[in-house]
């Protein structure tokens, strides 16, 4: 039997605890794995426990910036009413993930200061704005960004997807945990079951 957690081809290799503790996460879950172990076996572990917060904690950290800016895009769109636009945070972060350089990162950053106070997609920008570890783009570029900034950013927007589509909460877990998943894969993540 294939385990759900294999092929992830876009997760570095290296054990999970390294990543969790490089973003300043946690899991809550207590795993039992040695602290070697890599991310497809500690969410196995998790999964077994039914442990699906730490579940999208874990692949947000787990997942590349790009990726991991990808998968809080794909849920910030799924939070929109089907006739709304898409604000600016949203809209620039994406233009991040398809060309990543300090032109696009320099237009999150903007959207985000000029964002409303109510836009709560400002998570997306935040995750593009920080992904590679900086403040952003020029000079900011040599200032290290808070650490886990962007991955507290994409868990976050993945979060409020789960809130804002009132569905049964197990449910919209598992379509964010098989979208994080197939991304981790190499897909697109908008062909998931």
């Amino acid at each position: 039997m294939v385990s759900r957690f294999e092929g992830l081809r876009k997760i570095p290799s290296g054990p999970a605890a390294r990543m969790l503790a490089a973003a300043n996460a946690r899991l809550v879950e207590r795993t039992g794995l040695p602290a070697s172990a890599d991310v497809a076996q500690t969410l196995s572990v998790l999964d077994q426990k039914a442990a699906d917060m730490d579940i999208l904690r874990l692949l947000s950290v787990a997942l590349p910036p790009r990726e991991r800016v990808w998968w809080a895009c794909l849920a910030a769109r799924d939070t929109l009413a089907p006739d709304a636009g898409a604000p600016p945070t949203l809209t620039t972060a994406e233009a991040w993930v398809r060309k990543p350089g300090d032109e696009t990162k320099a237009a999150a950053r903007q959207a985000l200061e000029a964002a409303d106070p109510d836009d709560d997609l400002t998570l997306c920008a935040t995750a593009a704005v920080f992904a590679d570890g900086t403040l952003g783009a020029g000079d900011l570029a040599r200032l290290p960004a808070p650490p886990g900034a962007s991955e507290a950013a994409s868990f976050g927007m993945n979060v409020l997807c789960i809130a804002r589509r009132a569905g049964d909460f197990r449910t919209e877990t598992a379509r964010l945990i098989d979208r994080g998943l197939d991304i981790a894969r190499g897909g697109n993540g908008r062909g998931q079951p």
